[in-house]
């Protein structure tokens, strides 16, 4: 690995990411044909974090959170921080006094395959924070890493300056490039999800408005009684 700080990394529009993460993670997700998601282990500090920013992105060391303060000079508005390290840790490598330098500098939040404190701090000030776990476990400050280098969370590839957006159903990355395709993509999604929720509302099931009915045979799906059933039928 080598131990560099990448300055001057390009970014997308603030106003762009913000018209795509409008459309939450899960429609983002199932629009660009389920791919980005960085997994289930990633998960809101507290309930109702919502971000979409550019990718700064961290490589640490396990329990050292240098690279993390290396990091926030190189921040910006509208970024969201995306930390790592170089094998499994849930050590708390982030907390409000971080989060408070972060915001400063008009960071959106933070995405870490690791683990956070101060949960009521980051709570109460409204900063959002995806993580690996909780834990009350401190850091040393002393083992090099990278800054804005390619990592790689939950089995999805991050690039700095890719968009991240966050909600309560997870974290999502999308290639900077891939931004435009997202943003349209997700606006025909959005707009068939509220059809169904039309059609939800006024009684129509699934089962017919996704012609799932007619597959259930092909299946070997059968309807029986309750009477044939308690018989064996």
């Amino acid at each position: 690995m080598r131990h560099v700080v990448v300055t001057g990394t390009p970014r997308a529009s603030l106003d762009r990411i913000d018209a795509l993460a409008a459309y939450g993670v899960a429609t983002v997700h199932e629009a660009l044909g389920r791919t980005g998601y960085l997994g289930p282990g990633l998960r809101p500090a507290w309930p109702g974090c919502q971000a979409g920013g550019n990718a700064v992105t961290v490589l640490c060391w396990p329990g050292d959170n240098l690279m993390i303060h290396v990091a926030v000079e190189q921040c910006q508005e509208g970024d969201v921080l995306v930390v790592t390290t170089t094998s499994p840790s849930t050590d708390g490598m982030f907390g409000e006094l971080l989060a408070t330098s972060l915001r400063s500098r008009g960071v959106r939040g933070l995405v870490i395959d690791a683990g956070v404190r101060d949960v009521a701090g980051l709570r109460a000030m409204g900063f959002p924070v995806w993580s690996a776990a909780v834990s009350a476990q401190g850091t040393v400050k002393a083992t090099p890493g990278a800054v804005n280098v390619p990592v790689t969370v939950g089995g999805q590839l991050v690039r700095p300056g890719d968009t991240i957006i966050g909600d309560d159903d997870g974290v999502l990355v999308v290639p900077r490039a891939d931004l435009e395709r997202a943003i349209s993509a997700s606006a025909a999604r959005a707009a068939k999800e509220a059809a169904a929720r039309e059609a939800f509302a006024k009684g129509e099931l699934g089962l017919d408005r996704y012609g799932l009915r007619e597959r259930l045979p092909g299946l070997g799906i059968t309807y029986v009684t309750a009477a044939e059933y308690s018989h064996g039928a």
